[in-house]
């Protein structure tokens, strides 16, 4: 597996240890994106795409982030201590949608990404910086179709 390309999008919000986003393309083939770069207290690390985990008000059957005090779509109060807890006993309020599954490929990955995030770090020190363009979600989602040939 060959990391053929990444991008990163910085963040400019002092404080905040959310510090990038990123997209990798694997293999000039496949892309992953909405990898983070996050400020840890043993320095920048790269987290994967996830999404929130939900489940459903027991009186309305409506969907609910975990953290949620009451139904969105019914208003019942939600038992506070729903959600399953990691083996720290954390709740576990995401999942992951991709992720690596052996320390190489996770270490590789992890070089690449902090390594680019470093670069584009130190380019936007520089006169004229003007950010990467990591993607727009909704340019991509719209499918053009060329006619048919006769």
């Amino acid at each position: 597996m060959e990391i053929t390309e990444v991008k990163v999008k910085l963040m400019n919000r002092k404080n905040d240890k959310l510090k990038a986003f990123c997209s990798i393309t694997v293999d000039n083939a496949f892309v992953v994106r909405d990898l983070k770069v996050i400020e840890g207290s043993k320095g920048v690390f790269v987290a994967m795409p996830s999404r929130k985990i939900t489940d459903r008000c027991l009186k309305c059957g409506g969907k609910n982030d975990l953290r949620s005090n009451y139904c969105s779509e019914c208003g019942t109060q939600l038992n506070s201590n729903r959600a399953e807890k990691d083996a720290k006993g954390r709740a576990k309020l995401h999942a992951d949608i991709a992720h690596p599954i052996n320390t190489e490929c996770r270490e590789l990955i992890q070089k690449k990404v902090i390594g680019a995030y470093e670069q584009e770090l130190e380019n936007s020190k520089k006169p004229g910086y003007r950010p990467m363009e990591v993607y727009d979600s909704e340019a991509e989602q719209t499918i053009t179709q060329k006619p048919a040939s006769d």
